[in-house]
């Protein structure tokens, strides 16, 4: 975590819990000579729109340009969003939703011939998730070594 966030995340997140809206990540980074404060947030239980978004994003940015001495002395670009649909599962709360719901994951290493499966999470422990797939009209269900997953996200079933 960087030294901004540390610094930033604990002055945001009330705002954020104030408004019943759920923190879900921040980031500093610096991209082609810009610096980014990235904000995710999210409402449950239909998500945030874009006017929420710009009352919380005025809110945070109207109590960042208060602090002193100012944690974000270089030039940076605000930008406070929603994770979208398809955000990936992180913390243990991303797991509590993802269970029993559709989701795509991405290996490190071929399972039965695959590398990206998507299905219905249907239990996860710390070392292995179990996944529920289709092949064609039938269902099956994978366990996949968590060691083994490279990335994992929320998914829109089709």
């Amino acid at each position: 975590m960087s030294k901004v966030v540390e610094i930033v995340r604990p002055i945001v997140e009330p705002i954020i819990a104030s408004r019943d809206d759920e923190f879900v990540e921040m980031e500093y980074v610096k991209e082609k000579d810009q610096n980014y404060l990235r904000i995710y947030v999210d409402r449950q239980p239909n998500g945030i729109d874009i006017n929420e978004i710009a009352n919380l994003s005025e809110l945070i940015s109207e109590k960042l340009d208060t602090l002193d001495p100012d944690p974000l002395p270089d030039p940076y670009v605000l930008e406070v969003s929603s994770p979208g649909v398809e955000r990936p599962i992180k913390s243990e709360k991303d797991w509590q939703k993802a269970k029993d719901n559709y989701i795509h994951v991405v290996l490190y290493k071929k399972v039965e011939g695959k590398k990206a499966f998507d299905g219905f999470l249907k239990s996860y422990s710390d070392d292995e998730i179990e996944l529920e797939i289709k092949i064609k009209t039938r269902k099956k269900t994978l366990t996949i070594p968590r060691k083994i997953i490279a990335n994992i996200r929320f998914a829109i079933e089709f």
